[in-house]
């Protein structure tokens, strides 16, 4: 009878123990699925961040800043901000992927929808959060100078539902 008990001690504390590695070896392989094909460790301090020119896809006026990622590689996942001036606005777009936002400062408005019609929107204060999925036509404006932070994987591009209000599409002077 003794034997038995230690038998079974002994095989539950295998168990266990074999239990506790696949769930330790599947938090390791979730953990490296979840970062992409990262391999550094990224820390930026607000001075850190390079502010440039958003690209001639957005209106004029506003600024960007890669955090990390690549915007333009096919599912590589990104980070970025976008700091934007008072009463800035854009016309109903989508894109061809997801996009996560957060806003950081100001206030971010956004409508879904082919026209521009704030009435229809909601605005989102500081620390909010939003996901429009690729596809959805929608279009934004902010109050106050903004600044909010958008993830998602690559491409991130912007499609105009109007081809008029594409700003590549503007004559230059």
């Amino acid at each position: 009878m003794r034997k038995h008990q230690l038998s079974f001690i002994i095989l539950a504390s295998l168990t266990l123990a074999s239990l506790c590695l696949a769930q330790s070896s599947q938090e390791r392989k979730d953990s490296s699925a979840s970062t992409g094909s990262h391999t550094a460790h990224v820390v930026l301090t607000p001075d850190q961040v390079k502010w440039g020119p958003a690209p001639p896809s957005l209106p004029p006026g506003a600024q960007l800043a890669v955090l990390e990622g690549d915007v333009s590689k096919a599912g590589a996942p990104f980070t970025l901000r976008g700091k934007f001036p008072d009463g800035y606005r854009v016309p109903p777009h989508w894109h061809p992927t997801d996009e996560r936002i957060v806003v950081l400062q100001g206030a971010l408005g956004m409508g879904v929808g082919e026209k521009f019609d704030q009435a229809t929107g909601h605005e989102l204060p500081v620390g909010s959060y939003a996901l429009m999925p690729k596809g959805v036509r929608h279009f934004v404006w902010v109050k106050g100078e903004t600044v909010i932070q958008v993830s998602g994987m690559g491409p991130f591009e912007i499609n105009y539902v109007n081809p008029a209000d594409d700003p590549r599409k503007v004559p230059k002077e």
